[in-house]
């Protein structure tokens, strides 16, 4: 069953607890599903995959458009404490990198929610970002790398690029240029089914 936890709520049904365990995932609007229908979402297409492949776990969206690693960073222990995850998907930082905030600080907050899931004992999964050109070479290297790193230092799975396969196709967005469409959906899902696929018992 597919539930999405907000930032002043939680929806989280009692029959969660039949299953193997929840994946929660904490993302912005590339999670969220901005622009798109009620089961459009990569996260939406997750639940039915977990169906498909009957692996009986229960999929809790706890992404929040326009959300930085920041306001992840304040809400990740509640959202944990909440879904109790056997899985954990970090998806956060493009805002961060798009506002052009300090990489050493997006890198902290980030360190802090690998650090609060794994003290759950739960698995992770980091989903990385990429940024434009435009952003110059050292910031969006520094950016790009710090994924990697974090993931390394945490045994976490790694996502490289959530959007591969996406980014470099005008199409595949809406008209800000900036949020997939839902033909871009099975993609990013399949980009980060290769990380998680490995981690569900």
């Amino acid at each position: 069953m597919f539930k999405f936890i907000s930032a002043g709520f939680f929806l989280l049904f009692s029959f969660a607890a039949q299953a193997a365990g929840n994946i929660l995932i904490v993302g912005d609007s590339l999670s969220a599903g901005y622009g798109l229908g009620a089961n459009q979402s990569w996260p939406s297409l997750l639940e039915k995959r977990l169906r498909e492949a009957r692996l009986d776990y229960s999929v809790v969206n706890a992404s929040i458009s326009g959300d930085t690693t920041a306001g992840g960073r304040s809400r990740i222990g509640a959202a944990l404490d909440q879904a109790r995850p056997a899985v954990v998907i970090i998806a956060l930082g493009g805002n961060d990198g798009l506002r052009g905030l300090p990489v050493a600080v997006m890198r902290d907050n980030l360190n802090a929610m690998l650090a609060a899931a794994r003290a759950r004992k739960a698995r992770i999964v980091v989903a990385g970002m990429k940024l434009p050109p435009n952003y110059g070479i050292d910031y969006t290297r520094e950016f790009e790398q710090s994924y990697a790193v974090l993931a390394r230092r945490h045994k976490a799975a790694l996502v490289p690029f959530l959007l591969e396969g996406v980014a470099e196709r005008r199409e595949l967005f809406q008209a800000d240029n900036i949020h997939p469409v839902a033909e871009a959906q099975p993609i990013i899902l399949d980009n980060v089914w290769k990380s998680l696929r490995p981690l569900l018992k």
